[in-house]
């Protein structure tokens, strides 16, 4: 873990991004999406001071991190949803840990008070991680959508910053 580093997202990382993305939406675990997004939709809904991609000691990406707001209304400006995405080959070697930490100190450093997510229940490693890093179960949505055809439930995690609030 020590060779990977965080940079900021740009758009040269899109193609290892989405193929990120890809490989996430095949566990069939990650995500209600089905297929990864054009880039300029993906990077539409991201907020560009909050997104950021880890680095291998070759400077491919191994990982990525990057969150949206959850309404325009001013009463949530502090208020973030994100996703974070390993690649198969990186994970169990603290990038999931390392990209959430850069976006932890990107969000409180903007005032953001709230990071949360949907999380499949059965992506017992993301809730793992997600624990680590400070989040919470705040609840269970039951049979929120379908994927694949079958009814689906998602487990909302968030995180409140200790520093802003």
């Amino acid at each position: 873990m020590s060779r990977t580093r965080l940079t900021p997202m740009a758009n040269e990382h899109a193609a290892q991004v989405l193929d990120i993305y890809a490989h996430g939406i095949a566990t069939g675990n990650a995500t209600f999406e089905t297929e990864p997004p054009a880039w300029s939709r993906f990077t539409a809904s991201r907020l560009l001071e909050h997104r950021f991609v880890a680095l291998d000691a070759a400077d491919r990406v191994c990982g990525w991190v990057a969150c949206g707001r959850v309404s325009d209304r001013c009463v949530y400006a502090g208020v973030v949803e994100h996703s974070v995405y390993v690649h198969p080959d990186a994970r169990g070697q603290g990038v999931g840990r390392a990209l959430l930490d850069g976006l932890i100190a990107s969000t409180e450093a903007a005032g953001i008070w709230t990071i949360q997510s949907g999380i499949f229940p059965e992506n017992t490693a993301s809730l793992a991680l997600h624990a680590a890093c400070g989040f919470r179960t705040i609840g269970t949505r039951e049979r929120v959508g379908q994927h694949h055809g079958a009814w689906r439930d998602v487990t909302l995690i968030e995180r409140r910053s200790p520093v802003i609030g």
